[in-house]
């Protein structure tokens, strides 16, 4: 895997998949709580009492949002653009704002998400294969595709072929119809692109890319 010097104001692809291939998501409330410690631990301080902060992210997250202090988010090091989680692996797209950001997000992210794995299923050791893998968009065409690579991997799903936009661990609908995620998601670089916020041309874009990029 390509090394890179990452250095602020760039995007990257980061994806990893489970050990051996395995599963890293086995119901909907682990899927949950990655989706949670992603836009939570934006946060470049360490935040308190995370359990209950995931129950009341669950049980009303439109609330949970709609309430969160995001001044918080004002000095964060890393902006999560775009993200998929799918059976045995994730991506996301990361705009580094400050230096070493992703790397220091990424380590939070995927220890606590496997504290949380390794406690909840009473097993122990590593749940991802590795580190994680980065591509480094090099032009906005590239980060373009980047995102549209990302929003096609469902895909894959069984019962989601050509129906990408039903997927609910995506952020291809906060991309075309209403952000879900307030300020925790922030995909305004990709869909300012494409005649303003919500507009079909980026679906039919993503709907469009060439194979080409999709082999990442």
């Amino acid at each position: 895997m390509k090394r890179y010097n990452i250095a602020p104001d760039e995007f990257l692809h980061i994806y990893n998949r489970g050990i051996a291939k395995s599963a890293i998501f086995f119901n909907d409330r682990d899927r949950k709580r990655f989706v949670f410690l992603m836009m939570i631990l934006q946060v470049p301080e360490t935040m308190k009492n995370t359990d209950r902060m995931f129950k009341d992210f669950i049980s009303d997250p439109d609330t949970y949002i709609k309430n969160f202090e995001f001044e918080k988010l004002r000095n964060r090091a890393v902006e999560l653009i775009s993200f998929c989680l799918m059976p045995n692996h994730f991506h996301l797209l990361l705009h580094e704002i400050k230096e070493s950001g992703i790397s220091k997000y990424m380590q939070r992210l995927q220890n606590a998400y496997t504290k949380y794995i390794n406690i909840k299923y009473d097993r122990s050791g590593h749940l991802f294969q590795g580190a994680y893998k980065a591509v480094l968009a090099e032009s906005n065409e590239q980060l373009l595709y980047l995102s549209s690579y990302i929003h096609r991997n469902p895909r894959e799903v069984k019962g989601f072929k050509n129906k990408e936009l039903e997927y609910f661990w995506s952020s291809y609908q906060d991309c075309v119809l209403v952000n879900r995620w307030g300020e925790f998601l922030a995909p305004e670089i990709i869909i300012l692109q494409f005649s303003g916020k919500n507009s079909d041309t980026y679906k039919n874009f993503v709907e469009t890319s060439p194979a080409k990029y999709n082999k990442i």
